[in-house]
Parts: C-alpha cells; sequence; structure tokens
C-alpha cells in the first residue's frame, strides 16, 4: 500500500530559507557555515540563502542562469570561485579577512 502524502505543517521538510528573514538571520547563517571550513555546506549556505532572497532574482543579479545557480550552490554542487564571487555580491555580501591564533 502506497503511503499517503500529507499537508498537515507539522510533517513537512524543514526549510532553513524560511528563516532567513533579515540581515542578521542570513549574517548569522553564513558565518556558521563557514565555521565548518567544508566547501560543500558553505556552497549549500549561500544557496540557502540565495532561494530565501529569491533565486531568479540573485541568478539575473550574477548573470547566471537560475537552474546552473541552482547546480552549483547545491550540496553536490562545485561552483568556480569566480560564480561564488559574483553570488556573494548579487546577495551584497564579501568575504572578509580576519587572523586566526593558528597564523
Amino acid at each position: 500500500m502506497a503511503k499517503k502524502k500529507t499537508k498537515d505543517p507539522i510533517t513537512r521538510p524543514y526549510d532553513s530559507a524560511e528563516y532567513l528573514t533579515s540581515d542578521a538571520a542570513i549574517h548569522a547563517y553564513m558565518e556558521n557555515a563557514l565555521e565548518t571550513n567544508d566547501p560543500a555546506s558553505i556552497a549549500k549556505a549561500l544557496g540557502t540563502i540565495a532561494r530565501a532572497r529569491g533565486m531568479s532574482r540573485i541568478a539575473k543579479k550574477a548573470g547566471l542562469s537560475r537552474e546552473s545557480l541552482y547546480k552549483a550552490l547545491s550540496k553536490e554542487g562545485n561552483p568556480e570561485f569566480g560564480t561564488v564571487i559574483r553570488v556573494l555580491h548579487a546577495l551584497g555580501l564579501k568575504f572578509s579577512i580576519a587572523a586566526t591564533d593558528g597564523r
């Protein structure tokens, strides 16, 4: 017997993009992703932020198709550094450098 799909909001999948409604939330989310030092997690976080801000709008501002942006910023994606920079600019974000104790 096939499982029935439910529309119960309690059982729907969690989507981080729904909670990224302020600049402070986006900043904290990206900081957390950067702390993982995992390129795939960082790319996925950028994708989640782009979805929260409107993937089509961000893709257009970054000069990419929406489909290629989804693919590049997925957990399995491996975006070029240039793509990451263009997406950051489109999101109104930028990298900054800070020294660590491990210099």
